[in-house]
């Protein structure tokens, strides 16, 4: 059975494809994969069976395309299919170690490949408290930090929501892990992650596709899409490979000390490609041609763009 595609439908056309996936889905089709649609607000709001009923039953294996899905819900979708007689190529286990820091963070660390990070579950709307954040960054030592979720970061509220300039400076840390909660509101995943602050190279970050432990592509990272650079991949490859999920992609950006560093891993199926640089149908065509098993030659040195980021 040939490898398929589950693109989100359209909000307001269910019969159709989310036009924000238009090239993809365009993409997809020309390696002659079979398509499907998944009603991604219905599986955001619990109701995984009615997402999947457009889903021919006893089709894929599928590989999922589209906006990120939180852990627990991607684990009801992967139900749903299984009821169907479908398959997803991402099973939730992996989907979780490579979607979540938690999940992937030790064995990138193990490599020395990533900044240092100590992360707690909590909920939307409740930030841990002064004297527990005291005690979680103090395995960091002194020194700036990075506020994030187990997903996503504010960066674009750098001052006021991400950045920590002193971690001993309990006051200015709860300020801003308390206007990152605020901002986040229910769409924070998991809980609140602090990372080491590291100083980079001005020149972007190289987002790299991984699939079963190869570099399928590299491209600009989305938020940066007009700067392409060229990381060494020898160690990453290593860390891809041990961390066992075969579609994932890497974020990497140059320490001011010459280091390539992983500043972000993520299950490949919910990350962006860039838009607005490169070849963008080459780039989407690399990707898809890949995933359907379609040779098309080497082209991890490929930039390009197809839609608005996901992650």
């Amino acid at each position: 059975m040939s490898t398929g595609f589950l693109f989100p439908s359209d909000p307001l056309r269910a019969a159709r494809p989310d036009p924000e996936f238009a090239p993809e889905v365009t993409a997809a089709r020309a390696t002659g994969a079979e398509v499907a649609l998944v009603d991604h607000d219905a599986l955001l709001a619990g109701d995984a069976a009615g997402a999947v009923g457009r889903v021919p039953r006893g089709s894929g294996p599928y590989w999922y395309r589209g906006w990120m899905v939180p852990v627990a819900r991607y684990g009801e979708l992967e139900r749903a299919l299984a009821a169907r007689g479908c398959v997803l190529l991402t099973g939730s286990g992996a989907y979780g170690r490579a979607h979540e820091l938690p999940g992937w963070y030790a064995t990138f660390e193990r490599a020395s490949l990533t900044p240092r990070s100590v992360w707690c579950a909590a909920a939307p709307g409740e930030p841990p408290s002064a004297e527990r954040l005291t005690e979680l960054v103090a395995p960091l030592g002194p020194g700036p930090g990075v506020v994030k979720d187990y997903v996503k970061s504010r960066k674009h509220e750098w001052d006021e929501a991400c950045f920590v300039p002193e971690l001993a400076d309990t006051a200015r840390l709860s300020a801003v892990v308390g206007r990152f909660f605020a901002l986040q509101e229910e769409s924070l995943a998991g809980g609140l992650v602090v990372r080491a602050y590291e100083p980079f190279v001005a020149g972007g970050e190289a987002r790299v596709w991984w699939l079963d432990g190869e570099a399928l592509l590299v491209t600009a990272h989305p938020d940066t899409p007009d700067r392409a650079p060229a990381p060494e991949l020898g160690a990453v490859r290593g860390a891809v490979a041990a961390l066992g999920c075969r579609f994932v992609t890497t974020d990497l950006a140059l320490h001011t000390d010459g280091r390539w560093r992983v500043v972000e891993v993520g299950d490949g199926q919910v990350s962006g490609l860039p838009r607005g640089a490169g070849d963008a149908a080459t780039a989407t065509t690399t990707l898809y041609a890949g995933l359907a098993g379609v040779p098309v030659g080497r082209a991890d040195d490929v930039s390009g763009d197809s839609r608005p980021p996901s992650r």
